[in-house]
């Protein structure tokens, strides 16, 4: 069985430090074999790549970029609270938020880039239930927040 790390490796994916929180909670808490992660946001190298709504400042195609990248961001937060990448053995649930126009009804879309990423690393494991729901604004002017419940090994 291939290792969460060794798949990570395949796949040519390097895991970001975990983010620093924004106000007053943690990244990620570990109960009953699951772990929760808080709201993670599209930081890269400390700062979010863009700001601004979905359909407006920012395409669909790049939110689902930054949908991944929260995804990752999560993993990190999971695995630095259970006590290594390879204790998380899947994922239970995805909560993606979508900061967009009130036009703009494509959040499934932008929100696969989340499912999709984490798809590729657990496989059949990474099936997951999931919400998408747009929003008006998210903290520090985010286009995409995503929560996920991993499950441990």
């Amino acid at each position: 069985m291939t290792t969460v790390s060794d798949r990570l490796a395949e796949l040519g994916i390097e895991l970001p430090a975990v983010a620093a929180p924004v106000a007053a909670y943690v990244p990620a808490v570990v109960h009953a074999g699951l772990v929760y992660t808080s709201g993670q946001l599209p930081f890269s190298g400390g700062s979010l790549p863009t700001t601004g709504k979905v359909g407006a400042e920012v395409s669909a195609e790049d939110a689902n970029l930054y949908a991944r990248t929260c995804a990752l961001n999560a993993l990190a937060a999971a695995a630095d609270a259970a006590g290594g990448l390879d204790r998380i053995a899947g994922v239970l649930r995805v909560g993606g938020f979508v900061a967009s126009t009130s036009d703009f009804t494509g959040q499934p879309g932008v929100i696969n880039g989340a499912s999709t990423v984490l798809g590729e690393i657990f496989g059949d494991a990474g099936r997951h239930a999931r919400a998408a729901v747009g929003v008006p604004v998210l903290p520090l002017d985010s286009p995409v927040e995503v929560e996920v419940t991993f499950i441990l090994a």
